[in-house]
């Protein structure tokens, strides 16, 4: 038995628990859901815990562009950014594999894991129902265990058990099974893993900018990087420097608009 292996899949695995969207013990879901299960805070988390915490950035880095834009409606996901999060991000470090290949991993596994958010939804019905019958009798000891405690395992047992399983049994066979992969099938996951990202940076740019002209600025920081090899501090003075204008421009319009519609208005009153 690994020891080593055996105490970072234990805790990898309870810190996915803690960082689930049902989860409230990190400040409800302002720590766990919304901060620790970012994949780019959980990379950080993951690869200090498995010995290299700068493959584990870069591998948050590239799977936090591809869920960048990914919002939880009524709480259903279309993907459980949890699982991508802690068990994705350490078997594809744990595997020794590359950072596409991380990514369209990591992309499996986040669709696989709504069939266990899913279950356990389902399977939460079964504590709604005493509760609500605690709440009748006036019992609050039963309804506090039925409405926390419960649930509470539950979600324990579905993201504790899998996340455990995969990173202390599935190391090595995901590393003899990525071993055993024809090199061309391997490309086809890395070129995934190269588009992947850029799905999710159109996702957030369809989502925020709301006039077409307001891309010039994403090609413009987009140059910067990959021609000027700005680094992000310079390119962060870059763009708070454009912005200044552009905004101070446009408010000198919006005033000379308005005095040209006072002035307009006062002519008329004259006339």
């Amino acid at each position: 038995m690994d020891i080593t292996l055996l105490m970072q899949a234990i805790t990898i695995s309870v810190i996915c628990y803690l960082g689930a969207l049902s989860t409230p013990w990190l400040l409800g879901l302002t720590g766990g859901w919304y901060t620790i299960t970012r994949p780019l805070v959980s990379g950080m988390i993951v690869g200090l815990i498995l010995g290299d915490m700068k493959q584990g950035i870069m591998m948050g880095v590239a799977i936090q562009t591809v869920y960048i834009a990914m919002v939880t409606p009524g709480g259903q996901m279309p993907a459980d950014l949890n699982f991508v999060a802690f068990p994705a991000i350490a078997l594809a470090m744990l595997s020794n594999t590359s950072t596409e290949v991380a990514v369209t991993l990591a992309t499996t596994i986040g669709i696989l894991g709504t069939i266990v958010f899913n279950m356990y939804q389902v399977i939460n019905s079964f504590w709604n129902h005493r509760a609500v019958a605690a709440i009748r009798e006036g019992d609050y000891k039963k309804f506090r265990m039925n409405a926390i405690f419960g649930p509470q395992l539950v979600n324990f047992i579905s993201r504790f058990v899998p996340s455990f399983l995969v990173l202390y049994f599935g190391s090595g066979f995901a590393k003899t099974m990525l071993d055993s992969m024809p090199q061309y099938l391997i490309d086809v996951m890395s070129y995934l893993g190269g588009v992947l990202p850029a799905i999710g940076i159109a996702m957030l740019l369809t989502a925020v900018v709301k006039e077409n002209s307001l891309f010039l600025f994403f090609l413009l920081g987009f140059v910067c990087i990959v021609f000027l090899e700005l680094n992000m501090i310079a390119l962060t003075i870059v763009a708070a420097v454009i912005a200044y204008l552009y905004f101070n421009g446009l408010n000198k319009n919006s005033s000379v608009s308005s005095a040209g519609v006072v002035i307009g208005e006062e002519d008329e009153e004259e006339f």
